[in-house]
């Protein structure tokens, strides 16, 4: 793979389990609070896969038949959908095949997630330098994840995203400008952490483990904004009556959800 089509799937990076766990629609327990509105909610949770033969696509279209649903959220960027069922899931996975799904039934689409949203929270919590470290690690492991690059390539890679950075990452640009000012910043940061280009993507999942603390630590608060973020956008489309049906990385639903049911374990992707 070209190094040029290495960093443009790095662009299209999103985020992904550790490891395989099952799929399952599931519906809020009851908080003992009255029902809002006409409004309801249901959650999909879902697992990387492009494989248009796993499970969880037919169990998705199995909720969207069952929740008809007028607005969908959905996480990772918008990339659209092909023409037919196979294509879209084979390219843009479970959060294309919802989109693919909700234009059919002429359901509204939102996104979930917000990265710049994430970067100005991130930046009332930590200074720039670390603020820039940590954002260069994960968009580092995601891209080593995604691609299956040799260190070399991925090093390549983190390089660029150095430079992308100081037009990317506002109030950032003065600081870790170079691979050697990685070096030392991690360092600092991270000293008992290990290589930083080969962290592992359990430092930066829903319970992060595997990583140095400082990682770890700020994961964890990022992840709760996200939750935050989520709670809010939901309430907001149940309060206004609307059908909601939110198609999500399973690992990251909301712990007050029940399953209605769960999907074979399948590990193929």
């Amino acid at each position: 793979m070209k190094f040029s089509a290495l960093l443009l799937t790095a662009a299209l990076l999103v985020p992904t389990a550790a490891t395989f766990a099952q799929s399952f629609v599931s519906a809020p327990a009851a908080s003992g609070a009255p029902a809002a509105a006409a409004g309801t909610v249901a959650y999909f949770g879902t697992v990387p896969s492009n494989n248009a033969t796993h499970e969880q696509y037919a169990r998705m279209r199995q909720a969207f038949a069952q929740a008809q649903p007028t607005v969908v959220f959905f996480e990772n960027p918008d990339m659209g959908t092909d023409s037919t069922e196979g294509a879209t899931i084979g390219q843009m996975g479970p959060a294309g095949y919802a989109r693919f799904l909700a234009q059919q039934q002429h359901a509204a689409i939102q996104r979930l997630d917000d990265p710049y949203a994430e970067y100005a929270y991130l930046q009332t919590k930590l200074a720039p330098a670390p603020l820039k470290l940590y954002w260069l690690l994960r968009q580092t492991q995601r891209f080593s994840q995604a691609t299956g690059a040799p260190t070399d390539l991925v090093m390549k890679a983190t390089k660029a995203f150095i430079a992308s950075s100081a037009h990317d990452l506002g109030g950032c640009q003065h600081v870790i400008r170079t691979a050697a000012e990685l070096r030392t910043a991690y360092r600092t940061y991270c000293p008992t952490g290990g290589a930083w280009w080969s962290l592992p993507a359990t430092a930066f999942g829903a319970e992060p483990t595997g990583g140095p603390a400082f990682v770890l630590s700020t994961t964890r608060a990022l992840n709760e904004y996200r939750a935050a973020r989520l709670a809010t956008q939901v309430a907001a489309a149940v309060q206004a009556g609307q059908r909601v049906l939110v198609v999500m990385d399973r690992n990251y639903l909301p712990a007050a959800t029940q399953p209605a049911y769960a999907a074979q374990t399948q590990l193929s992707r």
